[in-house]
């Protein structure tokens, strides 16, 4: 799972914060939350708020509103196995055209 915290403006959060959440969630495959403050209008920075939690599919599971509040979820972690079985895209890199480099720590250190 993905956790990011973000503060979206009243005027970009509408139009990108459900957007760039839902694909980063299907870009990773990964399920996703964002957190966001809750709104507060007497603040200097007025917040878009509704955070919320996304399948890798894209799908918003649960969302808030811009009040605070707090979101309670069951994920199925079988839903990313069974989306990266249908999309293995961990085996589509090519290595021909480019090298896996892998550096132990103890590599990195010397």
């Amino acid at each position: 799972m993905l956790i990011y915290p973000g503060a979206f403006c009243t005027e970009i959060g509408p139009l990108h914060w459900s957007l760039l959440t839902r694909f980063r969630a299907m870009e990773n495959q990964a399920f996703v939350a964002v957190a966001s403050p809750a709104r507060n209008t007497d603040s200097s920075y007025v917040a878009w708020g509704h955070s919320m939690i996304v399948d890798p599919w894209g799908k918003v599971i649960d969302e808030a509103t811009e009040k605070d509040m707090d979101l309670y979820i069951d994920l199925d972690f079988g839903i990313r196995a069974n989306i990266r079985q249908q999309i293995p895209t961990e085996n589509q890199r090519r290595t021909d055209i480019y090298d896996t480099i892998y550096v132990a720590n103890n590599e990195k250190n010397k």
